[in-house]
């Protein structure tokens, strides 16, 4: 079967940036031509007048949530959410019932993926055995299982021996470590950002030191191993600011932010909203300021969503009491477009930051050349529509972004030349 997509302007920085027809054969992309260049037929014809047609979005942070979880989430409804949102790809984190830190989780994981057949699912394995932060576990099983990658997410590794021995662990097997950074004797009993509103609120903050004394760490090790390192969830001004000042070091050091650590602050909790808590929390507004720098200057590599699903029995409980967690997939293009529009990032900007540079960390190649596969997200940059938790295709309903108008989603997303997502 062969298909075109004619007529969309096709960006993929640096290699291509302008009108084209995409030409797809058995899953791949067989040319990338000048409109009407071939005049041969298509089975299947989308026309993308208008559009903007760029390499697949890749989520190197969400929460899958399936084995153990699965009232949450499960694996064919977040790579709905994924598809929906314009991700090809996403990394699942291994905080699931059980951990996924032994090889038949971790096969566990791919196989159903495989049989859901939406997005692309790589998953994070544990760095640690059960997230412990003391034991670590058989690498080269877990690479060889699939694992993309090991993380403690939701549980930093606080012994900084265990983390030195890990990156050294993981370079010999090619693995990305990637670091939640929280240092919990700091981070004591907080549940939102320490500062004016926790105080009006009698909720106890959690400090911006609490992240950024374990970035400081872990660029250290990393410099001392000669080891990468992949900062998860950056939300503070001290930790871009300690990221730059590496990588101006040549320290391997890349680093991730979210949409809601560039679009809200500590204010959004309100009155006690526990749709705005997370960990790391949502910060001040000079700390806003700051990621958006970081992102407009390059000091943050990419843009995660987080994507943590909860139920709304759980969410609907005493602030102090809520799990943290918002949703992130179905309104991350959204939400990041906003950044295009107010003009601090270009478009190709964005793709770097949303596709391009999660598969050069993750060491996957999405170049849109004759022969690559043909993983596509196809957006309109200038559609207006409003959020609504009632409609997505996650089975969690937790965001505080319900009712905001946003401009810009996906309207059609494709796998390996299968259109998984189409609302054009």
């Amino acid at each position: 079967m062969r298909m075109k997509i004619e007529n969309g302007h096709v960006l993929d920085p640096g290699r291509v940036d302008g009108i084209r027809d995409i030409w797809i054969r058995e899953g791949r992309i067989e040319a990338i031509t000048e409109p009407g260049e071939i005049k041969d037929a298509a089975d299947e014809v989308l026309d993308a007048k208008g559009l903007v047609i760029t390499p697949g979005l890749i989520d190197m942070h969400v929460h899958l949530r399936e084995p153990g979880q699965e009232y949450k989430e499960t694996i064919e409804t977040g790579c709905r959410a994924a598809v929906r949102g314009g991700f090809t790809a996403v990394c699942c984190m291994p905080n699931t019932r059980p951990v996924n830190d032994n090889a038949g989780i971790t096969a566990f994981i791919v196989s159903r993926a495989r049989e859901v057949n939406l997005a692309r699912v790589y998953p994070v394995a544990a760095i640690t055995a059960g997230l412990s932060g003391t034991q670590l576990n058989e690498y080269a099983d877990l690479k060889a299982a699939g694992a993309i990658a090991l993380s403690d997410d939701g549980m930093p590794v606080a012994n900084a021996q265990v983390m030195r021995r890990a990156m050294e662990y993981a370079k010999a097997f090619g693995l990305l470590l990637i670091s939640h950074c929280e240092d919990h004797t700091l981070a004591g009993d907080g549940v939102m950002n320490e500062g004016e509103t926790a105080t009006r609120l009698g909720l106890s903050g959690i400090s911006n030191l609490s992240e950024s004394i374990v970035v400081e760490r872990e660029i250290g090790l990393a410099e001392w191993t000669g080891s990468r390192i992949h900062i998860a969830h950056v939300s503070t001004r001290e930790s871009v600011r300690a990221i730059r000042e590496a990588k101006k070091r040549g320290v391997q050091v890349t680093a991730e932010t979210a949409p809601h650590y560039f679009t809200l602050t500590d204010v959004a909790v309100g009155m006690y909203d526990t749709a705005a808590k997370m960990n790391p929390p949502l910060r001040s507004e000079a700390d806003r300021e700051a990621i958006r720098e970081g992102l407009r200057d390059g000091t943050l590599d990419c843009i995660a969503t987080d994507h943590a699903p909860h139920a709304p029995m759980e969410k609907d409980a005493p602030f102090d009491d809520a799990p943290n967690g918002i949703l992130g997939l179905e309104t991350s293009l959204g939400l990041s477009l906003a950044l295009v529009h107010e003009g601090l990032l270009s478009l190709g900007d964005l793709v770097r930051l949303m596709s391009k540079n999660p598969a050069r960390i993750l060491g996957l190649s999405n170049d849109l050349v004759p022969g690559a596969p043909a993983d596509l997200t196809v957006m309109d940059t200038e559609a207006v529509w409003t959020v609504d938790p009632s409609d997505f295709a996650s089975l969690s309903r937790n965001t505080p972004f319900g009712g905001w108008k946003l401009k810009g989603r996906a309207v059609a997303t494709l796998v390996g030349g299968r259109v998984v997502f189409r609302d054009c």
